[in-house]
């Protein structure tokens, strides 16, 4: 389900998709909290390299090496082809939850988090991936400097609907790199 405004003050954008998986919550932890493997699962994320700190702990630092399309909101001036991006750990749960901020190219952490929260149910897991940007990333900042008014809220409609896309996807390829075991 997916919750998007323009206003500064509240979340730019809350986004969450759930599957479950046959699987022990700290068999699917294990998965989703190495994140060099994310090329397996994500649409966008190739994989990448833990850079700084004791890999998937709190504080540590992995940089992502990420390709988008062209077709992806065309439009916009959004980032095409490869790209590389830091991502501090800020969450890290065994077993229940794992989750990770955006750094700016400065290294600061920024309100664009991504996680995973693993709940135990009967079957083996259900797992949540989620996405919530509270003020406006750098990127996004630049994304959306020359646009208008109705040009950002259809680019943030737009954004909004890859993203969910993206976490559906990704829970589905989770969901068969786990189960095929």
């Amino acid at each position: 389900m997916a919750e998007t405004t323009t206003s500064e003050t509240a979340a730019l954008f809350r986004v969450s998709a759930e599957t479950p998986v046959h699987a022990a919550p700290a068999e699917v932890y294990a998965l989703i909290s190495d994140l060099p493997r994310s090329a397996e699962w994500s649409p966008e994320c190739q994989g990448g390299t833990w850079v700084e700190g004791e890999p998937a702990t709190v504080g540590a630092v992995f940089r992502g090496e990420n390709v988008r399309s062209a077709d992806i909101v065309a439009w916009a001036p959004v980032v095409r082809g490869r790209w590389t991006t830091y991502a501090e750990v800020v969450a890290a749960e065994p077993g229940r939850t794992f989750r990770w901020a955006m750094r700016d190219s400065a290294g600061r952490r920024q309100e664009s988090v991504w996680g995973f929260d693993i709940v135990p149910a009967p079957e083996g897991s259900l797992l949540v991936h989620h996405f919530r940007m509270g003020r406006a990333t750098e990127g996004i900042r630049g994304i959306t400097a020359g646009m208008d008014g109705q040009a950002r809220r259809r680019f943030f409609t737009e954004w909004s609907d890859k993203v969910q896309h993206d976490l559906e996807s990704t829970l589905q390829r989770i969901k068969a790199v786990i189960e095929q075991h």
